[in-house]
Parts: C-alpha cells; structure tokens; sequence
C-alpha cells in the first residue's frame, strides 16, 4: 500500500484543527458539548496523520534530525514532554467558577439538600436515582461521586434542578 501526500497532509490539516480549536476550548473552560471527548478520541487522527505525513515525507522529516538546530528544537520539546509529568501544585487547581461547586460537592447531603431547599431525604432518593448509593445525609457528594470534578458538576447540576 502506498501513502499519498495527497491523503496525509489533508488528514493532518484536518485533524489539527479539531485537535487545536477542542483543545483552546478546553484551555479555557469553555468546552461543550463533545469537545473533550472529540478532542481525546479524534486527537489520535492527528497523530496517524503525522505519523503518514512523517512516512511520505521521510527524506525531509529524517534531515531535521541531522541539524543542530532541528535536533535542539526536537530536544527542547522532549524535555518539556518529560517536564509535563512533574507534579505542580495543587491537581484541584481550576477556574475560580470551581471554588463553589468544589465547595458544594465536599459538603454534606443535608447540607446540600438546604442549598436545594428540599428535605435531606428527598435530596438523598435524587442521589440514589443518580445511580449512587448514599448511607447518610452526612456523607458529601465527593465521597459518593469520586475526584473526578466534571462528574461532581454534572451531578450537582442534575440535583440542583428545580423539579
């Protein structure tokens, strides 16, 4: 089988949009819909698309490894790849728009419920049709739902309702 420039530029154009625009929306906090699943799974056609783009263009790509230049440029970025995977502050660092729901999502179901204006019992059956298994208003929705902060939201924002 024989890789055309044809296909794998197009495909790497195309992928890197998807890839750069879902990603500067994920940046900044403005990310809906599919744009971090897109981002995540569609990512992985830029990378076969650079892949094919690296195989067709392989006189030009294996040159770039032969100048000081292009090997300093390649190195620079392996090092922040390497630099990437060092812990840095706090992993609940986010957007300010964050602190309230961090804050409602670690406080207890009875607390919640008031924020709700509904009965610790009736927040807890809301919970409990959510899929999750309370033994106690005491308990927060952090506990219940895990770390994971868009899980917590999500949930927050489906107990919050007005019904």
């Amino acid at each position: 089988m024989t890789i055309k420039r044809e296909w794998a530029t197009p495909i790497v154009i195309g992928a890197f949009l998807l890839s750069a625009v879902t990603g500067i929306l994920m940046f900044f906090h403005v990310d809906t819909g599919l744009n971090k699943e897109a981002h995540e799974w569609l990512g992985w056609a830029l990378v076969v698309g650079v892949a094919l783009h690296a195989v067709v263009n392989f006189s030009g790509f294996k040159r770039h490894f032969g100048s000081v230049q292009g090997r300093a440029v390649i190195g620079l970025f392996a090092l922040l790849l390497v630099l990437s995977f060092a812990p840095l502050g706090d992993s609940n660092d986010g957007p300010p728009t964050l602190i309230p729901a961090r804050a409602l999502a670690n406080a207890p179901i009875a607390t919640l419920a008031e924020v709700a204006r509904v009965t610790p019992d009736r927040m807890l059956k809301r919970i409990k049709a959510e899929g999750l298994q309370p033994t106690s208003s005491q308990q927060s929705l952090g506990e219940l739902v895990g770390q994971d902060m868009r899980r917590q939201v999500a949930v927050l924002a489906k107990l919050l309702q007005e019904e």
